[in-house]
């Protein structure tokens, strides 16, 4: 395989960049943002990834954020996300009436509608009964310059129980559900649409049709957010951070860190050097996998095989906070060897994620969902100035992109994979080879079976787990005491809550038939069929 046209870098003494596809350099800083005001709501993410979806950048910004911040990233239009307070009560965070003084368009979703309408005089009240999943929605006359056109009657998603009883002077009502009068409204003059449901969710059939018409014919976007527009950008900017300072990048094999890594190889080219830490831990071939695909890209990159050394520190280990903290801290010290070889880096690739960085803390109206950790959390002290090239991406962003730059559709589609790897999937007991490759046989008969079977893609993680536990098994005339398998696959969109997914039961018996049949030291197989949550998606 060789890189796609697309991805030639230039050399080390040749200026700027060859335009992707069309797309000028020059042009990038005026493509048009949305930019979505977040009061806490559970879809806010969500929004922000239909909106680009639609071709338009978006990002999502505190609804505490000055309005002159605002003003001087001069959006397109204001998108007011939904958020778990009552409009009403003394502590919920206000509509920034200021915001009307920008004269842009803007949309309210769910409370922000209620913000907007209690702001401007309308009225709105805790109804008697909530509405709460699919709702029926009828629209009214002919559903105005926001909905024309729809199907008078439709289904949609619904998440409130304060409702607008009257829309304030000026305002038409566009539609109406069971316990919601004003489901929807409009000042076109001014600019102003609001919607109790919420179009970003796949139950709205509607949604993404009532977004195109806010995003194209009322706040005038074209479209110009694109894989091939990610690129020539992210390149730009990395150029102009890099200069010609050396880079390097912790490669873990994942989607993430192997997307930075072209795009940081694509703007810098010899400049970047990938060190990939193969602990030993990864499933079967990937390894192999990942410095083929390296290669023939022709990125420079230090295979460190450290097998032997993971697994000295792992031996008699059991406690899997400790396996966590051992992996981590040596995958650490092993990087930091690697880069100590290097003479003059200055800059450390990383693949933080926009998802990252708004559960770091992106609203001031939603709880910290987690801290941001990378691939064997890499400390501060390392002294490289980061370079983040993914950091305002999401995952399915972050996929289309690698598809772009060539990346091979398996690493494109990777299921997520812990940091840690097997480790944390051997579970009671230390990690050692015997047990790795009973894991890894297991593991990579599963995964045939799912992807044969095409549900690979639909699934958002699926592995084995090995229980160090033997239980008594017959097998031909004899009784064995062996291993058991567990297998965990589940269906998800963020990962902040998962459902155990429902395979197929010829394809559970298959899978269970070879792991037994083909892996002497296992006897048993079973299901986990627990959703996340109460239960977590990895084991340990």
């Amino acid at each position: 395989m060789t890189p796609p046209q697309n991805t030639t870098v230039t050399s080390d003494d040749e200026q700027g960049v060859e335009p992707v596809d069309g797309i000028s350099i020059d042009d990038l800083s005026a493509v048009e943002e949305v930019l979505v005001l977040d009061f806490g709501g559970q879809y806010s993410q969500l929004i922000a990834r239909r909106i680009r979806e639609c071709g338009v950048f978006a990002e999502l910004l505190p609804s505490t954020t000055p309005v002159e911040k605002i003003r001087e990233r001069a959006p397109k239009a204001l998108v007011l996300s939904g958020g778990p307070a009552s409009v009403y009560e003394p502590e919920a965070p206000p509509f920034p009436t200021q915001l009307l003084d920008l004269e842009i368009p803007m949309l309210g979703i769910c409370y922000g509608m209620q913000a907007m309408v209690l702001a401007l005089g309308g009225r709105v009240e805790s109804a008697e009964t909530g509405e709460f999943g699919r709702t029926d929605l009828v629209l009214r006359d002919d559903g105005g310059r926001l909905l024309g056109g729809l199907p008078p009657e439709q289904s949609c998603w619904m998440s409130h129980r304060d409702v607008v009883f009257e829309a304030p002077e000026g305002f038409t009502a566009l539609a109406s559900s069971p316990s919601s009068p004003v489901a929807a409204c409009e000042f076109p003059d001014r600019g102003l649409y609001g919607i109790q449901f919420h179009p970003e969710v796949v139950h709205t059939p509607y949604g993404t049709e009532i977004l195109t018409r806010f995003l194209r014919d009322i706040a005038g976007c074209e479209q110009q957010w694109s894989p091939k527009s990610v690129i020539a950008e992210q390149v730009e900017r990395i150029q102009a951070q890099v200069g010609d300072g050396k880079v390097i990048c912790g490669l873990s094999g994942g989607v993430d860190s192997s997307v930075a890594a072209l795009l940081v190889h694509k703007a810098v080219g010899e400049k970047l050097t990938c060190v990939f830490v193969d602990h030993g831990l990864m499933r079967l071939n990937e390894a192999e996998q990942v410095v083929e695909a390296f290669e023939q890209f022709g990125i420079p990159l230090i295979h460190v095989e450290a097998e032997e050394r993971f697994l000295a520190k792992l031996a008699g280990v059991d406690d899997p906070e400790t396996k966590r903290k051992i992996i981590g801290a040596e995958f650490i010290r092993v990087f930091e060897e690697e880069a100590e070889k290097l003479e003059d880096v200055s800059f450390l690739v990383q693949g933080t994620l926009y998802s990252d960085v708004i559960e770091s803390g992106g609203s001031d109206h939603a709880a910290t969902i987690k801290s941001h950790h990378n691939v064997g959390g890499l400390p501060d002290d390392l002294e490289f100035d980061l370079v983040e090239p993914l950091r305002m991406l999401f995952k399915d962003e972050v996929r289309a992109v690698g598809a772009e730059l060539g990346l091979p559709e398996r690493m494109v589609w990777r299921q997520p994979f812990p940091g840690p790897g097997l480790g944390i999937r051997i579970v009671g007991g230390e990690v050692n080879r015997e047990r790795l490759d009973i894991l890894r046989s297991a593991d990579a008969i599963l995964q045939e079976e799912i992807r044969a079977a095409e549900l690979y893609r639909q699934l958002w993680q699926s592995f084995c787990v090995l229980p160090v536990v033997r239980s008594v098994g017959v097998q031909g005339d004899g009784r064995t005491y062996a291993y058991p398998i567990v297998i965990r696959a589940v269906t998800s969109d963020d990962a902040m809550t998962a459902d155990w997914a429902r395979l197929p039961y010829d394809l559970l018996e298959r899978v269970s038939n070879r792991i037994i049949n083909e892996i002497r030291d296992v006897n048993r197989v079973a299901l986990d069929i627990s959703s996340k949550p109460p239960a977590t998606i990895e084991w340990e």
